[in-house]
Parts: structure tokens; sequence; C-alpha cells
């Protein structure tokens, strides 16, 4: 009489060590492609954060310059636009020296404020108020009342950090000048400039490009010509 015996398949001990070590070695890859995409992530977050500044600089600066209100005859500029580029610009209401001063119209028109939309605009480096930090911070100071008779409020507004320097040069149409001044009564240049250079050199890297821009200003120049009577 024959017994019969049921046959059970089962995995071997080679083939139970194969299947773990090949499972193992596709989580290694998975491991190794997801904190790759997670390095890219954050690498990725990090330029996005380090070039939002400097696009909103630059944007402002362009809008800033291209809107520059040019000046007119007479000795009262309050509205009219005063231009200014150098070093050592002391502006009323600032308490760091500033690279340029404009009026501009880039004032925002809203119903809660009663100003107009020029707006005098400046540009300066100040002291960063975080400790042993590189570099200066850039901000933009907005004046809106441009009326007011006792000490005026400045609006500071930050642009970037970490800012070694910051220089303006003006072009008259033949060279680049470094110093440009409409409100001196000695003044050479009364208009505005035909274009602006923008150079800011960022601290912490000296062997960084520095970001550079010019701005063509397009605005109608005043004259010296007198023009006759007509009887």
């Amino acid at each position: 009489m024959k017994i019969k015996t049921n046959k059970i398949n089962a995995f071997t001990l080679i083939e139970m060590i194969l299947a773990i070590g090949v499972a193992a070695i596709v989580l290694i890859a998975v491991n190794a492609v997801f904190f790759t995409s997670l390095h890219l992530r954050d690498d990725t977050s990090d330029m996005v954060d380090a070039a939002t500044p400097i696009d909103a600089t630059v944007t402002f600066l362009k809008r800033d310059l291209q809107c520059c209100v040019t000046p007119t005859n007479g000795t009262s500029k309050v509205l009219s636009g005063g231009f200014r580029v150098g070093d050592g610009i002391t502006s009323s209401g600032v308490s760091d020296p500033v690279a340029i001063e404009m009026c501009t119209a880039t004032g925002a028109l809203s119903d809660s404020q009663p100003w107009g939309d020029i707006q005098r605009v400046t540009y300066e480096l100040k002291n960063s108020a975080v400790a042993n930090a590189t570099g200066r911070d850039l901000y933009r100071s907005i004046l809106r009342n441009l009326l007011s008779t006792t000490t005026p409020v400045v609006d500071d507004q930050l642009m970037m950090s970490g800012v070694a320097s910051v220089k303006f040069s003006c072009y008259d149409g033949a060279t680049w000048q470094d110093a440009w001044d409409t409100t001196s009564a000695s003044a050479v240049n009364t208009n505005l400039p035909t274009a602006v250079r923008v150079t800011i050199q960022m601290a912490g890297k000296a062997d960084a490009q520095p970001i550079e821009m010019v701005v063509p200003i397009d605005s109608l120049s005043r004259t010296n010509m007198v023009l006759a009577a007509t009887q």
C-alpha cells in the first residue's frame, strides 16, 4: 500500500537571500533618488530666495529712474524734481548719506493718503541690524509729502542685504560722470542725464561679478533758449 505525501513548494534559503539583496539594492537606489531630489529642491529654493530681492531691487530702480521728473526753471524745486548723484549726499529726513536722490512720478495714488504721484526717492546703504552680518543693507527711502514744513516723515524700504557698495554714474551724452546735481546754483548739469548706470557689488564674494544695469532716461530737457516776444 502506497502512502501519498503532499509536496509543499517553498523558497530555499539562497532564494530568500537573493530576494532580500535585490530589495535592499532597490531601496538604496530609491533613497538616493529621493535625497537627491530634496537636495535639488533646497538648492533651487535658496537660488529663488537669493534672486528675489535682486529682481525686486532692479525693478524698483528701473521704474524710479525711468519716471524721473525733469527739473524746471526757478529756485523752488519742491515739486519740479531735483536730481543728485554722488558721494556723501545728505537728504532731509534720511540719517545716512545717500547715493542718489530724485523726484519721480512713481507714487501710488489712494483715497486714504492725500499725496500726489510725485515723490522723492533716495537709495542708500545702512548698517545691518543683524550682528556679524556680511555687508550692509540697501534701502529705498520715500518721501510722499513734499510740501511738509516740518521734519519730513520718510518711509524706509529694505531692498536687499549683504551689499558691499552701490554706485550710480550719469551719462551726459558723451561721458560718464560720478557726480550730478541739478539743485546747485552753480550746477553745470541742470538737466537730467541721458542715462544712469547702476553698479551693485555684493559682499562676501571677492570674485563675484557686480550687478550692473543701464537705464535710459527719456525726458524733455529744458534749454537756455529765450523766446522772442511777438508784437
